[in-house]
């Protein structure tokens, strides 16, 4: 069995019409290990046997992203969960800790004294245009693969 690599990555994401929506460029790149998990399986499946200096334009539908938009994950909440928060407006987003790990909810409504939260990662539901450059991709350590993630070397 092949050890699994590390890969570094520069990216940008556009929406549908071309506007690049996030970049790596100017900042750190991404460094992922492959198969870990750490990544969206969209890019971890186009950098797939590629190289470094591989330049990439990828289409990633929602099933190989952050999925379909639940509507499970859409709640309507009384106001006052919100009673110590000034200001309270569509758009805000809040760090919960109501299960077993801390999730993000925005604000999507208020009507009164109902707020309705939407806990579905911002891009659910899109499909995903990335340019991605490899700029690095090496063997993982036994030590990263242990930790499931890159650390430094």
């Amino acid at each position: 069995m092949q050890r699994p690599s590390v890969y570094t990555v520069h990216y940008r994401l556009k929406n549908k019409i071309g506007e690049i929506v996030d970049t790596s460029e100017g900042a750190e790149p991404l460094q992922f290990l492959w198969g870990s998990g750490n990544v969206i399986r969209g890019i971890e499946e186009a950098v797939k046997d590629r190289g470094i200096g591989d330049c990439l334009e990828v289409t990633i539908p929602p099933e190989m992203a952050y999925g379909e938009t639940n509507p499970d994950l859409v709640r309507k909440v009384p106001r006052s969960a919100f009673a110590d928060v000034e200001g309270l407006k569509p758009g805000m987003k809040f760090q919960t800790n109501s299960g077993e790990e801390a999730q993000i909810v925005q604000i999507v409504a208020i009507d009164g004294n109902v707020v309705k939260v939407d806990a579905n990662h911002p891009l659910a539901g899109f499909t995903l245009y990335f340019d991605l450059e490899i700029i690095d991709k090496r063997p993982a350590t036994d030590d990263e693969m242990a930790a499931g993630h890159p650390m430094e070397v």
